[in-house]
């Protein structure tokens, strides 16, 4: 995988080193957790905050480079243990999120990073702000304290990518933010040749997952 990553981003006239693999271990056992950590994997993606505390809780004192990335949908009411284990969530796409991990971070004291998702396609079925909202939504959560580090996006499986991933950069561009997380199994090199700083990978990885229900949103 790291190597078909470099040969994309030779394509792309970039340096690999501007694209993190981000493993997917989202309904992984634990014995492809450690095979992954032993092969040097640290930035991990994971759906769920109850899963993920299951993955990592006791894991993570003894991995101090360890990066975890929430990248499923967030609810208000789990905004707390969500700021306390995640090094970045990912999938900020409401302004009353934005005030939960807002509120979080303040009562924590600790700085809350965060990717605000896009919902390129305007797709019902799916998390993310409307392209035409996110503008409005990142300067709410820069008034909130939170630290806007980029965006995500998730295009609609039935459409080429490309264009969905051009979307996300310009508005990226536009609000001054330079991580684009985009990308999956299935079309991460195309992702890599607009602009991917993180690709989320994991049936490439780990093959084939069970597939579990999409937490509802408040």
């Amino acid at each position: 995988m790291r190597r078909r990553i470099g040969e994309a981003c030779r394509v792309a006239g970039r340096d690999p080193a501007g694209v993190a693999l981000v493993a997917v271990t989202k309904t992984q056992p634990d014995a492809a957790l450690s095979a992954a950590l032993a092969a040097g994997q640290r930035v991990f993606g994971e759906n769920r905050v109850q899963e993920a505390q299951a993955h990592w809780a006791d894991r993570r004192a003894g991995i101090p480079d360890l990066e975890l990335r929430l990248i499923g949908p967030l609810q208000t009411n789990k905004a707390v243990e969500a700021a306390a284990l995640f090094d970045v969530i990912e999938t900020l796409d409401r302004p009353k999120l934005a005030d939960a991990l807002a509120a979080a971070s303040e009562k924590s004291g600790r700085p809350v990073r965060v990717l605000v998702q896009v919902n390129t396609g305007s797709e019902p079925q799916k998390a993310g702000v409307e392209p035409e909202e996110a503008d409005e939504l990142i300067r709410h959560a820069r008034e909130r304290g939170l630290v806007v580090e980029g965006l995500m996006c998730i295009p609609p499986a039935e459409e080429a990518p490309g264009p969905h991933f051009a979307l996300l950069r310009k508005i990226a561009r536009r609000n001054g933010v330079e991580t684009l997380s985009m990308g999956m199994s299935g079309d991460y090199e195309t992702a890599i040749r607009f602009g991917a700083t993180h690709v989320r990978v994991g049936s490439a990885l780990f093959g084939e997952r069970n597939r579990l229900e999409t937490p509802s949103r408040d």
